[in-house]
């Protein structure tokens, strides 16, 4: 594909300077306008229209800095800067094999009545914005508070919206379904969560989405998390102005703390006429900066399986003193030979190392973790190098109990062992509330952290798959080797203790959550009566809808979360062993939040489409056009659907396997169970 590429440049140079500040900025193609302005107050405020429609009234900009105050009012334009870019660049990975990079920015520069210099970045997409403070490097700003920042977003109306709370600690929740003025964090369960902290109770995590009356879609989140605190939403008591709340650090007593020069992360809204639109949307990944990594040939998609789901079913243990230990070498190559002999690229073993005896619910975990030790049933190098013989990579296993500075000590040690036994691929995790009490996950301190282990992983040459993480914002464009996040509320809620994902949840995660990244699921589990472990325990979805989840729910790594003996001669597992992870196209064929979605997607170098829909507690008949195919190309349409009878509750592993002829111009006839779902593999003729 051509290479297209242009830049602006301008400055605008405001003459009057006593005048308020009063500035209009557009998008490349107009669809987008933003005023910048001063209120009648002196407060420095913006609005957002998208196609003549107002999207976001006016709201106020600002920073409050220990050293200088609210930095928000009085405020002095020297400058704008303006530039342009409409680009192509190329994913490593992802989801479309090229990303269209076209956009306006401008910059204020400000100076407030102290002398403190101050910058407002916007960045202006057809489909959306982007806003950033910027602190240039003067003298005094060594280091600067943040005690506040003051970012508000007004709404145009009690949209309807999909939100979990501002938990400081956990995004592992279901998604609530609510207007925007019944958002309440008592409506949510946060009883089965190792660690959670909600101080106010209307607010919510981002991505935050919500649809308005006209139909327009919106989504509220950040790009580029770096150095500085999650921002949360705060409801303010008019139920229209949603307001920035940093995630706090109680043990020191501020937001932030920063040095100049310094950048806050992107405040962005997406908007779509569609709910796909906002999933097709590149704006996050365009707000990141580019690849910083030099040599990328170790970083891989790919399908992986693991010594994992045995022991949320408790037939296995994690830790080695129980008896039942799962992490053995015998079962890690059994694991590998599965592996070996249906394709898959990895096996993740848990509880290999030893330490899981005091792991959860000890209060003192610090020094718990050793990550070069295994447990005598374990013979790391020789399950390493029987992998290695096998073809299959060794996905090693970091869990820190939530005991960061315990895991930093190790780091180089720990990925020294990895680098010298050839694993590219490590999962980590953070279970239980912080150590050092008074810092959460989502706070400063903690997004530190997790980069300082991505950079290290990066130098080991280690792919990261990060659970109980920092949210997604667009960080894989910038290190690749962040390859997916959990941060949502995972399929291992499906454990005959988990409570159940029920049907919905999915079909609302793809615009919310996964707008910001990819999720590391666990999709695939086969097995979905669990009274052997627990009477009346299931998995509340159908077959079809597990074999679905593998194109709805993105990642470039995925797992096949089922013990293997579930898949062993069944048929419907051919689908897993076919779906690629990484992608050249990706199209929402069609979506209602909550209640369905249908997306297809284009294999990597291939003409081979996969398409997966799921449906709510409702069974649907979608008629789907295939109008995403290739022109003049015959295609096998592989259809895994649920059978007539199949529903969620009552008979969920009923589905049928057929095959028909395809091509553009067709339309399918999706029928979905109750709680249903279908996959479909167009093999290329």
């Amino acid at each position: 594909m051509k290479y297209l590429a242009y830049t602006l440049l301008g400055l605008l140079m405001v003459s009057c300077q006593s005048e308020k500040i009063n500035q209009t900025f557009s998008s490349p193609d107009g669809k987008v306008k933003v005023r910048v302005f001063e209120t009648d107050s002196n407060q420095l405020a913006y609005t957002m229209n998208f196609n003549g429609q107002p999207v976001i009234l006016e709201s106020t900009l600002g920073l409050e800095l220990r050293e200088h105050g609210f930095i928000g009012k009085g405020l002095k334009l020297l400058s704008i800067d303006s530039t342009g870019k409409n680009e192509l660049w190329y994913p490593l990975w992802g989801e479309d094999g090229v990303v269209h990079d076209r956009h306006r920015s401008y910059t204020l520069h400000l100076q407030h009545t102290d002398g403190l210099l101050l910058n407002i970045q916007f960045r202006l997409f057809d489909d959306g914005i982007g806003f950033r403070y910027e602190l240039p490097n003067q003298p005094g700003t060594e280091e600067l508070i943040v005690d506040n920042e003051y970012s508000q977003f007004r709404l145009t109306g009690d949209h309807t919206a999909w939100w979990i709370p501002a938990d400081y600690d956990s995004y592992e929740y279901l998604y609530q379904t609510t207007r925007v003025s019944k958002i309440d964090s008592s409506l949510v369960d946060g009883s089965l969560l190792a660690a959670t902290t909600i101080m106010e109770k209307h607010a919510v995590n981002t991505p935050f989405t919500m649809k308005t009356e006209k139909g327009l879609h919106i989504s509220i989140h950040e790009a580029a998390l770096t150095n500085y605190p999650d921002m949360t939403l705060r409801i303010e008591e008019d139920k229209r102005t949603l307001t920035s709340s940093l995630v706090p650090s109680t043990l020191n007593g501020w937001k932030a703390r920063v040095t100049t020069p310094f950048r806050t992360p992107w405040r962005t809204i997406q908007v779509g006429q569609t709910a796909g639109d906002l999933l097709e949307s590149k704006l996050i990944l365009n707000l990141n900066e580019p690849n910083k990594l030099s040599q990328t040939d170790w970083i891989k998609p790919g399908k992986y399986i693991g010594i994992w789901w045995e022991m949320h079913l408790q037939t296995s243990s994690w830790d080695y003193a129980s008896g039942k230990h799962g992490a053995t070498t015998a079962k890690a190559k059994k694991y590998i030979d599965f592996a070996a002999k249906h394709g898959f690229d990895g096996v993740l073993v848990e509880g290999w190392n030893t330490g899981w005896e005091r792991w959860i619910g000890f209060p003192d975990r610090e020094g718990v973790f050793d990550f070069v030790t295994p447990y005598p049933d374990y013979d790391l190098r020789e399950v390493a190098n029987y992998a290695q013989q096998k073809g299959v990579s060794l996905i090693m296993h970091h869990e820190t109990s939530a005991a960061p500075r315990t895991y930093e000590q190790q780091l180089d040690t720990a990925y020294s062992l990895m680098k010298e036994l050839g694993i590219h691929a490590v999962k980590t995790g953070y279970v239980g509330p912080i150590i050092p009490e008074g810092e959460y996950h989502h706070g400063q301190w903690m997004v530190n952290h997790y980069r300082k282990v991505l950079a290290k992983a990066a130098q080991s040459e280690v792919m990261i798959i990060a659970h109980e993480p920092i949210k997604a914002t667009g960080i894989r464009r910038t290190y690749p080797n962040m390859v997916a996040r959990e941060g949502l509320r995972g399929s291992e809620f499906n454990s005959p203790w988990g409570g159940g994902n029920p049907p919905e949840h999915l079909t609302i995660v793809p615009f919310t959550r996964m707008l910001g990244g990819p999720i590391d699921y666990t999709p695939g589990l086969f097995k979905l009566n669990l009274n052997e472990y627990k009477q009346g325990a299931s998995v509340p979805t159908t077959l079809a809808y597990q074999l679905a989840e593998y194109v709805v729910v993105y990642s470039p790594v995925q797992m096949a979360s089922d013990l293997i003996e579930h898949y062993e001669g069944h048929p419907a597992f051919q689908f897993i062993k076919d779906v690629p992870t990484d992608w050249d196209a990706s199209k929402v064929v069609a979506a209602e939040i909550g209640e369905y979605v249908v997306i297809a997607r284009l294999g990597k170098n291939s003409y081979d489409w996969y398409l997966g829909g799921i449906t709510d507690e409702n069974a649907r008949e979608l008629n789907i056009p295939l109008s995403f195919l290739q022109n003049g190309v015959h295609y096998e349409a592989q259809i895994y659907r649920d059978a007539d009878n199949a529903d969620f509750e009552t008979n969920p592993s009923a589905y049928t396997i057929e095959t028909q002829k395809v091509q553009k111009g067709d339309t399918l006839l999706l029928k979905m169970a109750r709680g249903g779902g279908v996959a479909i593999r167009f093999k290329a003729l």
